[in-house]
């Protein structure tokens, strides 16, 4: 099995691949190798299986009772023959497929602007030049009229000579984009003041699709507001900082730059660094990738937030500690068999350098039940050693059943995606994006378990990584890389358990996972209604500052038994029914869930949370549920608010 991530619009990342074995053997021909884990009580015995069949063992993985190896393809029918071998999994590594973009044509996240100028750079991914048939564009009256220019970026030269163009009307071009880079320019007649980017609307036509200048944060072109819209800002002003937390990241590595070497107050971090390909501690800093410097930056990167009163730091946790574990190529693919590795070597040194959280910001599509999944397996041993295993959702929805594994394991934190529009503080716009998969599980199992921000997420990668050279465009002018994805929102829980975990140590994993569900916020209709299916949203969106105050640690997560489960004696179904459509449901769901979805972005439906809920509504006329909505939100409000005074704590929404 072979592990890639691939794009998103806007940008996401997140792993995905197959899973195979005995009930499945992929169709080779005699003279290819095949990559297989084989498991059993044995392992020396599996290792001479390996060898035996002409073979050669490469990773010895006792985390799941395991030996994995290379061997003809044509010896893979033998393996179901040989006593001992008590199950395989199959790798038959295919190659892995360029990513596709929406449209080859993409701009960069930001413009340029003066008084009355705008500049927007552009990028033809294409390897031919594209025809680009009109523009779109709309600006401020403000600005009076406008003339239009496009050149190669690198000439300077315009292609035209500055062409008139309305406010609002399509201009018919024909013009030629070079592959790489141009300057779209507009230049106004009069001069303006205090623009900014949200003031303009962008449109480019070409043959087959367009491509449009997305909405920027207002407040100097930043985006590091997944912090407030997580829930941590409070957290951060009470002095949290996940201060000697450590937190495992297996992904594609480390970028050796002070901000996440180094913590918040100038020491060294870097637990370790192992290379699960090479199986070796590397002393060596380095991510070819990007990846996984991305997520080190958004759980703990210590770089500040210029302009941002009161200081705030650009990771929710800037001095946790960091072990990242390499198990992911600078493409984006990854064996199996070394995120098993990475997982066995974080496990058996989770004493050693205090691993309390492991972010596994990747998914692969699962092939058997979470118990039978050696990904699973290893994820539940490490769940079984107390580290908070934090996996991202997927991003493969809005089709149903499209969690990946492990995030389909029942006893980890599965976080699917959520963005706030570029309005953070605002949370009438926030909404599910359709790319964060949805549940239920194979097993009728709920997932994923909660929200988190995803969308638009800023962060650290190498400036020479493969995610830099392939999208340039997703760069800040401040030199952050912005990315979007269920990756990114798993990130986010990891930090926020880093700051619950420094304020409480003795929390237990499972106490963590209590807090983070029962405090969550569910997108509510008018009505009373959840918005989102709990198949889409989980409990709802995470709040670290909520977590703390509010969530419970004795929930349904203290009622599951890991040792049962990793003995084979626990195997969890969930709920979920399959309608005659085709599509899942719950008993009572119709009562619980609105029908249909709401609005991408502002919706005068959808609120988050109870509180929010119920001020929208006019109490004279309004009930906080319809008659037969089976909840009780006003009382649920009563007991928040209660608990909340006798913490001290203001009232909080």
């Amino acid at each position: 099995m072979k592990i890639s991530w691939g794009l998103l619009p806007v940008f996401a990342l997140i792993l995905s691949s197959s899973i195979s074995g005995k009930d499945e053997m992929t169709a080779l021909t005699a003279d290819q190798s095949i990559q297989v884990l084989l498991q059993g009580k044995n392992a020396e015995h599996l290792r001479q299986a390996i060898k035996n069949l002409g073979g050669q063992v490469t990773h010895d993985l006792p985390i799941v009772h395991g030996v994995g190896g290379v061997i003809g393809a044509d010896m893979l029918p033998e393996l179901a023959t040989i006593k001992g071998v008590d199950k395989f999994t199959e790798d038959f590594n295919p190659p892995k497929l360029p990513d596709n973009r929406d449209c080859l044509v993409s701009g960069d996240l930001q413009v340029k602007l003066t008084p009355q100028s705008l500049q927007w750079r552009i990028f033809n991914f294409a390897n031919n030049p594209k025809p680009l048939k009109w523009i779109n564009a709309s600006w401020p009256q403000t600005l009076g009229d406008a003339t239009l220019s496009v050149s190669t970026e690198m000439s300077g030269t315009p292609a035209n000579q500055g062409v008139k163009i309305t406010s609002g009307a399509p201009l018919q071009l024909n013009h030629m984009l070079p592959s790489g880079s141009s300057l779209v320019a507009m230049q106004f007649s009069k001069p303006s003041k205090s623009l900014t980017q949200n003031d303009f609307e962008i449109s480019l036509g070409l043959d087959d699709c367009e491509t449009q200048l997305i909405p920027a944060y207002a407040g100097k072109q930043q985006d590091f507001y997944f912090s407030k819209e997580a829930g941590a800002t409070l957290l951060a002003e009470a002095g949290l900082t996940g201060l000697g937390v450590g937190v495992a990241i297996i992904d594609s590595g480390l970028w050796d730059i002070p901000a996440l070497t180094h913590n918040a107050l100038g020491e060294r971090r870097i637990a370790a660094h192992y290379d699960a390909i090479g199986d070796r501690i590397d002393l060596e800093l380095h991510d070819d990738g990007g990846h996984g410097s991305h997520m080190a930056s958004i759980i703990a990167s210590s770089r500040r937030v210029a302009n941002r009163e009161p200081l705030q730091y650009q990771g929710l946790a800037p001095n946790a500690v960091l072990i990242p574990v390499t198990a992911i190529s600078p493409r984006g693919d990854g064996d199996f068999m070394d995120i098993i590795r990475g997982i066995q070597w974080v496990t058996a040194n989770q004493a050693r350098f205090n691993i309390r959280v492991l972010n596994l910001s990747l998914t692969a599509t699962p092939r058997s039940e979470y118990w039978a999944d050696p990904m699973n397996q290893a994820v539940m041993k490490a769940w079984e050693a107390g580290i908070a295993v934090v996996v991202a959702a997927g991003n493969d929805g809005p089709d149903w059943s499209t969690i990946g594994s492990p995030g389909n394991n029942p006893y980890v934190i599965t976080v699917g995606a959520i963005t706030d529009s570029w309005t953070p503080g605002d949370e009438r716009d926030d909404y599910i994006p359709n790319f964060s998969s949805r549940g239920p599980t194979f097993e009728g199992l709920i997932k994923p378990d909660l929200v988190a921000p995803g969308g638009h997420i800023s962060g650290l990668i190498p400036p020479d990584s493969s995610l830099a050279i392939e999208n340039p465009n997703y760069f800040l002018s401040s030199g952050e890389y912005v990315a979007t994805g269920s990756s990114q929102a798993a990130a986010v829980v990891s930090g926020l358990i880093a700051l619950l975990l420094e304020i409480k140590p003795e929390l237990t994993n499972d106490d963590v996972k209590c807090l983070l569900v029962t405090s969550a916020q569910p997108a509510l209709s008018r009505a009373g209604k959840l918005a989102y299916s709990p198949f889409i949203q989980g409990a709802g969106r995470v709040s670290g500052s909520r977590a703390l105050t509010l969530g419970e640690t004795n929930c349904e997560q203290k009622n599951l038994n890991i040792s049962a489960a990793l003995a084979g004696t626990e195997r969890l179904y969930g709920p979920a029914e399959r309608l005659e459509d085709g599509t899942p449901s719950l008993p009572n769901m119709p009562l619980m869930v609105e029908k249909n979805l709401p609005a991408l972005g502002v919706s005068t439906d959808r609120r988050w949370g109870v509180a929010a809920h119920l001020e929208r509504l006019d109490p004279t006329t309004e009930s906080p549920q319809q008659p037969d909505v089976p909840f009780n939100w006003a009382a649920v409000y009563r007991d928040e608010q209660q608990k909340l005074k006798r913490l001290g704590v203001p009232p909080s929404k």
